[in-house]
């Protein structure tokens, strides 16, 4: 039980934050203010951990920018795989682009979902939020808990929405893919690089699979950090103009 204390202590913070942004938002949203809480506190902690993104993209920057100097290692050092390793590690160091840097905006989101998971599917720290409704589907419904009423019409907008963003992530991706001749940051040639750049562009439909099974409190959190993926992405990977000659 101790391993979960922390998990716990952090649910229970979580819930105070959500609780006192419903009741400010009352006025406003109503019946749905912690429905409109949930998506508010989504944005503050996905604002809190941006500066971790935008170093990421510029990290995935440094490694496409190396790509030409990858591809060259790789055709050189083709029949020695420890050499080839061994280079490639030292290029990326020298040029100060780490290939595991764009992990850490996903792995820091990973605990605050078991947050949210845990805050609203077993009402951990604040139960009397699991009674809380939106449309008039209670927060710690799952789809499979009614298929009448609002129940599909709640879960089916909120799991079109995810849908829609999933298609455009994973279009974005094969066009980056494309463009850069990098997935995910990473050479796309070379051992694994084939079956990589097949399942990067499917990742995103992932989401829809979990909102399948998750709360539908949790269902709020997934569209609203997408919906903020998706727009953070469209802005930081905008094409970088060309600087112009002056000459």
């Amino acid at each position: 039980m101790l391993a979960f204390a922390p998990l716990h202590a952090a649910a229970s913070a979580a819930a105070v934050v959500v609780t006192w942004l419903a009741d400010a938002l009352v006025p406003l949203a109503g019946d749905a203010a912690t429905a409109a809480a949930i998506v508010l506190f989504t944005a503050g902690i996905r604002l809190l951990i941006s500066p971790l993104t935008v170093a990421q993209v510029r990290g995935e920057r440094r490694r496409a920018a190396l790509a030409p100097e990858v591809r060259d290692l790789q055709r050189r050092y083709a029949d020695d795989p420890t050499r080839l390793q061994s280079e490639l590690f030292a290029l990326y160091r020298r040029a100060g682009a780490s290939p595991v840097a764009g992990c850490l905006p996903a792995l820091l989101q990973a605990p605050f979902f078991l947050v949210m998971y845990r805050l609203f599917a077993t009402g951990d720290g604040a139960p009397e939020l699991l009674g809380e409704r939106l449309a008039g589907v209670p927060l710690g419904w799952h789809l499979g808990d009614g298929l009448a009423g609002p129940v599909p019409v709640v879960f089916g907008v909120l799991l079109a929405v995810l849908l829609a963003l999933a298609w455009w992530s994973s279009r974005r991706a094969r066009r980056a893919a494309a463009a850069t001749g990098t997935v995910a940051g990473a050479p796309a040639e070379g051992p694994g690089a084939a079956v990589l750049g097949r399942l990067v562009p499917l990742l995103p439909f992932g989401t829809v699979l979990v909102a399948l099974v998750v709360p539908l409190a949790a269902v709020l959190y997934l569209v609203t950090t997408t919906a903020w993926t998706v727009v953070e992405q469209a802005v930081l990977r905008r094409p970088v103009p060309e600087p112009i000659d002056k000459r």
